[in-house]
Formats: structure tokens, C-alpha cells, sequence
């Protein structure tokens, strides 16, 4: 056989190969593709929540802490945001040595619109807090149990 005839047999095997896997159909109408089902996807913003802390405590535009009582996990921290007008010192109990929980301590000063983290609570125990300059204000009085 010339190479010719195989360059053919060639060539037809090419094509029968091509219209198989085409479906064979021999049309000239072009096609419009049909674009993939997506479906959206939503996506959880990050959240701004420290690693660690676990639970918010809010001096509010009234003077008082809310909630007062509030109970995390051994390791967390808790968070004080000072919205009232005035400035608060938030420490832990006895007044005015502050030694039951040392870590609420690190909270210490406040002023409007100031955020601060106690340390990390990691002994299983309840701590109670208070506001050193008004230590008798129940308002500003609260406890934090650590399980």
C-alpha cells in the first residue's frame, strides 16, 4: 500500500472516532452551552470574638453591669465594655485588697467606651467583682463562675 492510502485510512478512522463520541450527529447548527447549576453559597463572616473569651459583661448607659452573673468554661476570659458616661474600675472581690480572683484585675480601669479582658479564669470556683470606686454600688456588683 502507498503511505497515501494510510495517511486515508488514517484520517477515516480519525473522523469515525471524532463522530462516535460526538453522537455521530452530523447537524451544523451551533449550540448554545448550557451554563452550570450554581448554587450560592453563603459564608459566615469571621467573628470578631477573641480567641478565649467567652462571655461579655456591660457596665450600660444606666450604671449597672448586665448580665451580673455570667458562667464560662475553665481557660476563658471575660470581657468588660464600658458604656456608661463615667469611668469604672472593675476588680475582683474583697474590697479594697481585690485578691480572691486576681485575674479580673487586669480589667482595672475603665473609661466610656473602653473594652477590657479579665485573664484567663482557669480554677473551677465562683469569683464576684465589684467597682473599686463604688464598692458598695450594687449595680456594679456581679460574679463569674468558672466550671
Amino acid at each position: 500500500m502507498k503511505p497515501s492510502i494510510w495517511i486515508a485510512v488514517g484520517m477515516f478512522a480519525v473522523v469515525a472516532v471524532s463522530a462516535a463520541a460526538c453522537g455521530g450527529s452530523s447537524s451544523n447548527t451551533p449550540t448554545t452551552p448550557t451554563p452550570p447549576t450554581t448554587t450560592p453559597t453563603t459564608t459566615t463572616p469571621p467573628t470578631t470574638t477573641p480567641p478565649g473569651l467567652t462571655a461579655t459583661i456591660t457596665i450600660g448607659a444606666d450604671g449597672r453591669v448586665t448580665p451580673s452573673t455570667v458562667t464560662i468554661a475553665r481557660g476563658g476570659r471575660v470581657e468588660f465594655v464600658n458604656s456608661h458616661n463615667r469611668n469604672h474600675e472593675m476588680n475582683s472581690d474583697p474590697h479594697p485588697d481585690h485578691s480572691d480572683c486576681p485575674d479580673i484585675n487586669q480589667v482595672g480601669f475603665l473609661q466610656p467606651g473602653q473594652r477590657k479582658q479579665t485573664g484567663n479564669l482557669n480554677v473551677a470556683r465562683t469569683c464576684a467583682f465589684h467597682d473599686h470606686g463604688e464598692p458598695s454600688n450594687a449595680g456594679l456588683k456581679g460574679t463569674i463562675t468558672i466550671q
